[in-house]
């Protein structure tokens, strides 16, 4: 199984170096010829607007949307979360819907509100996640389909419908692989249920 990064803007080097570290072979995705060449996508932190524009430049949007619909796994942190929520609070604001969430951006303030926050995550065992904050998104309205893994402040910052997993912090920074682990994992299942 190969992992693909969106390699238009972002932590991109971060997110191959950490999902290598976890055992998955990657490649940068850069045109609809290397999404057709994974199995799994990842789209890195950046900004939003920029990535949807560049998305669509690239020939990208409606391969992937077509994609994650056929059942192809998608993780979206930060940023990439933005891109894949239903739809953004209080902005018109493109999308590609592929989690039914509502997300807010910039809610846990500015740049120099970053932080790194012990959080519990079940998922991953009972030892606290180093979650770094960085102008992070958090998740205002959940559809039925959609778990919510991880709370900040009584909002989601960790959600998965299907094949579609969303976080606000950025697991990339860290040196913890355990979310990479635990996408990886979901990716393997999702490729055994739609051969």
């Amino acid at each position: 199984m190969r992992i693909g990064v969106l390699a238009l803007q972002g932590d991109v080097v971060e997110h191959v170096g950490a999902l290598e570290r976890a055992g998955a072979r990657t490649l940068e995705v850069r045109t609809p010829d290397d999404l057709a060449a994974v199995d799994a996508l990842v789209v890195p932190g950046g900004e939003s607007t920029t990535v949807i524009r560049l998305l669509e430049r690239f020939g990208l949007t409606e391969p992937i949307k077509g994609r994650v619909r056929d059942g192809m796994p998608f993780w979206g942190t930060c940023m990439g979360l933005i891109v894949a929520a239903h739809d953004v609070a209080d902005l018109e604001q493109p999308t590609l819907d592929l989690i039914d969430v509502t997300v807010r951006r910039n809610a846990f303030g500015r740049q120099v509100d970053s932080a790194e926050v012990p959080l519990a995550i079940p998922a991953l065992g009972e030892r606290p996640f180093p979650a770094i904050f960085i102008r992070a998104p958090w998740i205002e309205r959940t559809g039925p389909g959609v778990e919510v893994l991880a709370e900040l402040g009584g909002h989601g910052v960790m959600v998965r419908e299907g094949y579609v997993l969303g976080t606000s912090f950025h697991p990339e920074l860290t040196g913890d692989e355990r979310v990479h682990a635990y996408f990886l994992h979901m990716a393997a299942v999702g490729a055994r249920i739609t051969r």
